[in-house]
């Protein structure tokens, strides 16, 4: 239980109905999970807004309600809160609620298009490697030291945020990596959270289907390090051209890592094989097991992180070379007959691109790349066509096929693919909409050394049809594939 005026310190209040002398059981914005003595958050969403379901909340014993449109019709005995952002309150109180957990150990945001998996994973393995006890806030999983949760957003909601920093305080956690996506930010998910740090990886095509441009896309990307405090960090990729961008207005400490221009953390790559990376980080030489210039970037990113926390740069160093590739980040496995197959999660064209490239680097040419790739249904549209046409470009064969179609019709998805490619790739393409037909496609083409690439879906182990998930996962499949082949 928590006092409700406590409760609303820092919140932007407008007009107050009632008493805030009141003890709160605790806090939801779902009015199904209201019960007795609760605080309900009136959310407008895309779908629904939660303005509508006030009078269902208090029915179920709500006795607080914050809200940026007071009701017509005022119940005696309830306390009304009128805001000027429900989604900005919701962050505060969640904060206040917990104990603003996040001020009581280092908290690391990791934004951008691409990478932030990644980095955010491997810098949880780089601390809990050096004897850390860490936390973890991703697309993939939810850490609490040794503890996993499953993760349902990129980021998650406010109140969800706190009440798992407030688990990794209560188990003596010291660091937490989290991503930070653009619709996290938008809606104020991180708006009360107090970080030591901030990391930029990339911009590129992605979730326009939610930003109506790209700039806003950007511009929502830059308001985290504008928000960052004096004495965080804020480390940019300048090779990305919106990299220095990022850190226009911040007041951090600016820092920057590159592979081609100048910057604090800078690397050369000596060696790109399928086995690793040989790097020169600034003036030492590492070999990390991860794979790609892609990759390369992450590691700078995780060694100038670990360095702006206080690490020793060779210890830094040490550790870098001792990480385990993400599950679903080009996770690969190669069969008996020498066919690798190849699981990324790569769903935007920038990322597309980097992994096809990638395979370029440490490929022979004397064997064929066979990418099997879809397009997430209710999802960015415009993309769609691009996807398709460096997938016909940069392989020997590509298949399209499904990915989660959501409530869409998937033949119209790839009608849309389809159109993005061009006429002289025609051969090479086909068209199986049933995503473990076409991945059994692949594996029956493959012939010994050949390489398969399933984009898309990564570490993902459901497909969505129609609002339902079902089992399906791109590394099991294809491995039970190749196996029932003899392959």
């Amino acid at each position: 239980m928590k006092i409700l005026k406590d409760i609303l310190y820092k919140v932007a209040i407008e007009s107050v109905t009632g008493s805030t002398d009141i003890a709160i059981h605790k806090i939801d914005f779902d009015s199904r999970k209201i019960e007795e003595n609760d605080l309900f958050v009136a959310i407008r969403g895309s779908l629904s807004d939660g303005h509508d379901f006030i009078e269902k909340a208090i029915q179920l014993g709500a006795t607080a309600i914050i809200c940026d449109t007071l009701p017509e019709k005022l119940e005696k005995g309830i306390t009304y809160i009128k805001v000027q952002d429900t989604n900005a309150a919701l962050a505060f109180m969640a904060a206040n609620f917990f104990e603003n957990p996040s001020e009581k150990l280092k908290l690391v945001g990791v934004t951008g298009t691409n990478g932030k998996t990644t980095i955010a994973s491997l810098l949880f393995q780089l601390f809990e490697n050096a004897g850390f006890k860490v936390g973890l806030l991703s697309t993939v999983k939810i850490m609490v030291d040794k503890i996993e949760y499953k993760a349902t957003h990129t980021t998650p909601d406010s109140i969800t945020i706190n009440y798992y920093l407030n688990e990794m305080v209560k188990a003596g956690v010291t660091h937490c990596f989290m991503e930070v996506s653009s619709h996290g930010i938008h809606q104020k998910r991180t708006e009360a959270l107090h970080f030591v740090g901030g990391i930029f990886t990339n911009l590129s095509h992605d979730h326009l289907d939610y930003h109506p441009t790209f700039a806003e896309y950007r511009d929502v990307k830059k308001s985290f390090f504008d928000s960052l405090p004096k004495t965080a960090f804020a480390l940019s990729n300048s090779d990305d051209k919106n990299g220095a961008v990022m850190l226009q207005n911040t007041v951090a400490r600016k820092r920057t890592y590159a592979l081609k221009t100048y910057a604090d953390f800078k690397a050369i790559i000596l060696e790109s094989q399928m086995s690793g990376l040989l790097l020169k980080v600034n003036e030492n030489e590492v070999w990390v097991k991860l794979i790609g210039t892609f990759n390369a970037y992450n590691v700078l990113a995780i060694y100038g992180t670990a360095i702006e926390l206080g690490m020793d740069s060779l210890e830094a160093l040490r550790l870098l070379s001792d990480l385990e590739s993400v599950s679903g980040r080009f996770q690969y496995i190669i069969s008996e007959s020498n066919i690798t197959a190849i699981v990324d999660y790569a769903h935007t064209p920038d990322a597309l691109e980097n992994v096809l490239k990638t395979i370029e680097d440490v490929r022979t040419k004397n064997e064929q790349l066979i990418t099997v790739v879809g397009c997430g249904g209710n999802r960015d549209k415009t993309k769609r066509p691009i996807m398709s046409k460096i997938a016909t470009d940069l392989s020997d064969k590509a298949i399209l096929t499904s990915d989660n179609p959501r409530n869409e019709n998937p033949e119209v998805i790839l009608d849309e693919m389809e159109r993005g490619v061009e006429p002289q790739n025609y051969k090479k393409m086909l068209r199986i909409t049933d995503r473990k037909q076409a991945i059994k496609t692949a594996c029956q083409l493959a012939q010994p050394n050949d390489i398969i690439l399933i984009a898309g879906k990564g570490h993902e182990t459901y497909q969505e049809v129609n609002g339902v998930r079902h089992h399906f996962d791109d590394m099991e499949t294809v491995k039970e594939i190749l196996e029932q082949l003899g392959k």
